[in-house]
C-alpha cells in the first residue's frame, strides 16, 4: 500500500495533441534561436495572440484520442516507462474540456485512471482511481503543480494552464516567434516566478516554454522534438520536459492519434468509467 500511495502523490500535452506546424516548426526553432534578440511590432494584439495560442494548443477537432509512451529518465540515467491512453472532449473552443487518462503499463499502475474537468474561469476538477484499493481520490487544486505519474510533467500539464491565471506581456517578436513572458497572478500557489513561451507565428503553437524558479533560474523546459500532420492538424508526436532542478527529463511519444472520433461522448468522462475501461480503449 505504501508503494501505491507514493505513486498517487506523484500522479499533460503532457501538452497533448498539438505543438507543431505543417512547415516543421521544430526545424524553424533550430533556424531561429529563441534567445536571439530581435524585436518588432506585432500586428496582433496581445489578447489575440494568447487566445489563438490557447485554441491552437488544446482544441484541435471536437475531440481526440492517442496512445502515449512516457520515458522517464532520472539524473543517473535510469529509465522508467509509462504507457497510457488519453482522450479529450471539447465543450467549447477555448472553454470547458474533459480529459480521460487510462494507464496500461507497468503492472503497478495498470488500470489506474485519471479524469479532468477543465474550467478556464476556476480550478479544474481532477480525480484519480486506484484499482488496487478500489479508491477514487480527488486531486486538490493545491496539487496541480506536482508530478504526474512520477514524470517531469505536472497534473496541470495534462489539460493546460488557463491563460486567466497569469498576467502576460509580449517581450519581443522574432522572425518566427512571438515571445511572451507570463507572471502568475497568485504567486503563492505555484513553484515558479514566471515563464516564457515561444509561440510560432504561423500556427500560434507554443514550441518552447521555460519556467523560472523564485530566484530567476530555469526550472523546467518543455519543447517539441518531432511534429507531424494528423488529419490536417499539426500535431506533436514527440515532446520533452527537462527538470533543471532534479537533472531528470521525460520524453512523450504519441502514436495512434485520432481527432473527431465517433463514440467519444460526455458519458465516458464520469466516475463510472474511472472504475471501468471504456470500449473505445481497445489497446
Amino acid at each position: 500500500m505504501k508503494k501505491i500511495l507514493i505513486t498517487c502523490s506523484y500522479v499533460c500535452l503532457i501538452t497533448c495533441f498539438a505543438l507543431a506546424a505543417k512547415s516543421s516548426p521544430a526545424a524553424d526553432a533550430k533556424k531561429q534561436t529563441p534567445n536571439k534578440k530581435t524585436t518588432a511590432n506585432s500586428e496582433l494584439s496581445l489578447d489575440e495572440i494568447i487566445n489563438k495560442a490557447n485554441v491552437a494548443s488544446y482544441y484541435f477537432g471536437n475531440n481526440g484520442r492517442a496512445k502515449v509512451k512516457m520515458v522517464i529518465t532520472d539524473s543517473q540515467n535510469r529509465k522508467r516507462i509509462r504507457k497510457i491512453v488519453i482522450m479529450r472532449l471539447d465543450q467549447e473552443d477555448g472553454g470547458k474540456q474533459k480529459y480521460y487518462v487510462y494507464f496500461q503499463e507497468p503492472a503497478d499502475v495498470r488500470k489506474m485512471t485519471f479524469l479532468v474537468w477543465k474550467h478556464p474561469a476556476k480550478d479544474d476538477d481532477r480525480w484519480l482511481y486506484l484499482p488496487s484499493l478500489d479508491l477514487v481520490k480527488r486531486i486538490s487544486a493545491g496539487d496541480k503543480r506536482t508530478s504526474f505519474a512520477g514524470s517531469d510533467y505536472f497534473y496541470e500539464d495534462v489539460s493546460g494552464r488557463s491563460p486567466l491565471e497569469d498576467n502576460h506581456k509580449l517581450i519581443e517578436t522574432t522572425k518566427n516567434f512571438y515571445v511572451l513572458d507570463n507572471i502568475p497572478k497568485d504567486p503563492g500557489s505555484v513553484e515558479f516566478s514566471h515563464y516564457k513561451m515561444w509561440i510560432h507565428k504561423k500556427t500560434f503553437l507554443p514550441l518552447k516554454t521555460i519556467f523560472y524558479d523564485k530566484n530567476g533560474n530555469e526550472n523546467r523546459i518543455i519543447e517539441a522534438l518531432k511534429v507531424e500532420n494528423i488529419q490536417g492538424f499539426p500535431t506533436v508526436t514527440k515532446s520533452k520536459v527537462t527538470n533543471k532542478q532534479t537533472g531528470g527529463n521525460t520524453v512523450n511519444i504519441l502514436t495512434d492519434i485520432q481527432y473527431d472520433v465517433p463514440g467519444i461522448t460526455d458519458k465516458i468522462f464520469t466516475e463510472r468509467y474511472l472504475r471501468r475501461k471504456p470500449k473505445l480503449i481497445k489497446y
